[in-house]
């Protein structure tokens, strides 16, 4: 069974930062394909970004430019750092994760842009 713990969520003012921590059980280098979707109320959960085994990466539409998505292999932890902060980036984040064609979840970090 494959554990995602994530941390980092909060409030943050409209043109903030924030950086999301995701630490798997296993190691991250044996993922196929790790990264963050979202899930705003009423709404449905979409792909923010992804980064393969094969060092590709992948970012929506409305967050490329202002997010990145990065692998830390020494700490086993994938990081999502998000600038420029925007009301309509409020959401549920959960950190992704895919092995052998089976996805795995984290719990949900809660990020609210607000003034």
């Amino acid at each position: 069974q494959v554990h995602l713990v994530e941390s980092g969520g909060g409030l943050v003012q409209p043109g903030g930062s924030l950086r999301l921590s995701c630490a798997p059980s296993g190691s991250i280098s044996s993922f196929d394909t790790m990264g963050w979707y979202r899930q705003a109320p009423g709404k449905r959960r979409e792909l923010v970004a992804r980064h393969t085994s094969r060092d590709n990466t992948y970012y929506a539409d409305s967050v490329k430019a202002r997010f990145t998505i990065s692998r830390d292999n020494a700490k086993n932890t994938v990081y999502l750092q998000m600038n420029s902060l925007e009301p309509e980036d409020t959401a549920v984040y959960y950190c992704h994760a895919q092995l052998f064609s089976l996805d795995y979840w984290g719990q949900g970090a809660q990020v609210t842009v607000s003034s």
